[in-house]
């Protein structure tokens, strides 16, 4: 029977042919938790009876989202957590390296074909390097930790075809939020986007995670990238993976096949409130922001601060603007220190962070108020995403972000 890479991923987990559909239980090869959904999953892990995780050399635990500590509530939280991790022997990066997603990929926790669950609903993230990678709530998360495995119904799949180059100054992320507003927040719902072409074929590691962050904005349970070279180079020195031929068959069936072209993109802008809301940037241009925000998990890698340093050049960052800069790790922030990427930005008026989600979430520092206007590289613009249900939010790459704050109104990257 011919099928999709998801299907062939679960089939092989499963130990046993399975199709779109199907109800599952299936083992996890990974389960990543953070300072937010972790306490609560620990609870329902003790709930359940465990005394024991599953297998603590598969357990990633993290802190991201209010580190260090916001309050004294995170604080507690993460001291329970550390507790957990000291008595399950698991290894626990805590505050030292930044954002989940990108850590847990960094650090060589995944392999292609592996089926990974985190407690955050941008796991997806993981696919960029052939996983089938989902975000669960806490009860799942609790229960995976005591069992190690999961009921999943097997997704159906879309296929976004792409092919063409990038024009100069369009990226990843104008793509996947031009793919987002031809799907549309709810047109992937419990479907996993498997994001091929020439295009994908060429693209950085970087550029693929993006993607892959973004799945779930269409209501996706994952994205995935077919795994080939460039994966295997990404991987090579992290993690070492065996790289069998893992690519749907020619005659799988998808929900829905999508082709695009790159070659005329422009810009995108991601308008408030709804992450499908995109208008190319020439139609928003001119509005002016009180904050920009470069990072995330979906775009504060090195790439990203390169592609913002070459934008800003020699100039400042306007001084109506407040600039926030937050590599998503600790070895993205060393690569931009040592290529004069932090001094840069520091010199032109941003503040760098460490490592950490920062504002994306609104749940921790560099918050909005009502009123305000926030551009920003992350991944959703909903009301109060970034502090007030007053303010607003949009979203675009790190190329518009870094022109729009030298110029303290939305703009083109390709005209500053």
């Amino acid at each position: 029977m011919a099928q999709t890479i998801v299907e062939k991923i679960f089939s092989r987990r499963c130990k046993k042919e399975v199709s779109a559909g199907e109800v599952v239980m299936a083992p996890v090869d990974g389960a990543m938790m953070h300072d937010i959904t972790g306490p609560l999953a620990i609870e329902k892990f003790y709930e359940m009876g465990g005394s024991q995780v599953f297998d603590p050399s598969k357990v990633i635990m993290l802190f991201d989202h209010q580190t260090p500590a916001d309050s004294l509530n995170a604080a507690e939280n993460q001291k329970k957590m550390r507790e957990f991790g000291k008595e399950q022997k698991i290894l626990n990066y805590d505050i030292r390296e930044g954002v989940c997603h990108q850590v847990t990929l960094e650090k060589g926790r995944v392999c292609p074909g592996d089926i990974i669950i985190g407690g955050d609903s941008h796991t997806c993230t993981y696919g960029a390097v052939g996983a089938f990678a989902t975000g669960v709530g806490s009860t799942d998360l609790g229960f995976a930790l005591r069992y190690g495995c999961l009921y999943f119904r097997v997704p159906e799949s879309i296929r976004a075809d792409v092919c063409g180059r990038f024009a100069h100054r369009v990226n990843a992320k104008d793509l996947i939020l031009n793919i987002i507003k031809d799907i549309t927040v709810d047109g992937a719902t419990y479907q996993a986007v498997e994001f091929t072409g020439e295009t994908f074929s060429s693209m950085s590691m970087p550029g693929r995670m993006t993607c892959c962050n973004m799945a779930i904005e269409m209501g996706g349970k994952a994205g995935i990238v077919p795994p080939d070279k460039i994966t295997e180079e990404y991987l090579r020195g992290r993690v070492s993976c065996g790289f069998s031929d893992l690519k749907s068959d020619s005659e799988a069936s998808y929900s829905s096949w999508r082709h695009y072209d790159v070659t005329d993109l422009v810009p995108q802008v991601a308008v408030p409130h709804n992450v499908d809301q995109v208008v190319d940037v020439c139609d928003v241009a001119g509005t002016p922001v009180d904050q920009v925000f470069i990072g995330s998990c979906t775009n504060g890698r090195f790439e990203d601060l390169q592609e913002a340093a070459e934008v800003l050049g020699d100039r400042s960052f306007s001084e109506d603007v407040r600039v926030l800069i937050i590599p998503a790790s600790r070895p993205e922030y060393l690569k931009a220190l040592r290529a004069g990427l932090i001094e840069r930005f520091v010199e032109a008026g941003a503040l760098v962070e460490a490592p950490c989600c920062g504002p994306c979430m609104g749940g921790s520092f560099g918050l909005i108020a009502s009123g305000e206007v926030s551009f920003s590289t992350s991944n959703r613009n909903f009301k109060g995403r970034q502090g007030s249900v007053d303010g607003k939010v949009y979203l675009g790459s790190a190329a518009t972000a870094a022109a729009t704050a030298i110029t303290g109104s939305i703009s083109d990257p390709r005209e500053v």
